[in-house]
């Protein structure tokens, strides 16, 4: 004991931050871990929905493929029979299909893509200004016995333009 002493350090005092530091580590860990995870967690599954989404898309397009292919066939065998205009025509026809599941196929990729990029963009929002709440939160109640009114105002306002400028609020 009389080491700690000659070194400045109170053991109550010693002991009542490391009771609050547990305290502060169990709240977090209750609090803030779980909502974190399931952020992810719904942030993953709309990343996976969208994944689903665009393989979807190159599905139908693999099953457009093979029905153009076929149809194709067809054409090719009665373009046989028919005259030089209507191979033309089938020809056209033909660009026109892919063309048309060319384009709709990536726009559903791209809007699925959107889809994902603005669900992880808002989550981010929302869990840096909770992150921000709860980290103000745990100032005050730390600080309480520990400093005066007057000197809690002002580490408050000051953490509170710190995380401000880093976009926490």
């Amino acid at each position: 004991m009389d080491i700690l002493k000659d070194f400045g350090v109170n053991p109550l005092l010693l002991i009542g931050q490391i009771i609050n530091f547990l305290i502060i580590l169990f709240l977090l860990k209750r609090y803030m871990y779980r909502p974190i995870l399931d952020i992810i967690k719904k942030r993953e599954e709309a990343v996976k929905e969208g994944i689903k989404n665009a393989e979807e898309g190159q599905k139908k397009l693999e099953e457009a493929v093979v029905k153009e292919k076929e149809i194709l066939s067809n054409a090719r065998a009665q373009a046989e029979k028919m005259l030089i205009s209507a191979r033309e025509e089938s020809e056209e026809l033909k660009g026109q299909i892919e063309e048309t599941t060319r384009k709709d196929t990536e726009k559903m990729v791209e809007q699925a893509k959107e889809r994902v990029r603005e669900e992880a963009r808002q989550a981010e929002e929302r869990l840096i200004r909770r992150i921000g709440e709860i980290a103000i939160s745990l100032l005050e109640k730390s600080m309480i016995g520990v400093f005066g009114k007057k000197e809690q105002k002002i580490i408050l306002k000051k953490a509170i333009t710190e995380l401000g400028k880093q976009d926490l609020l």
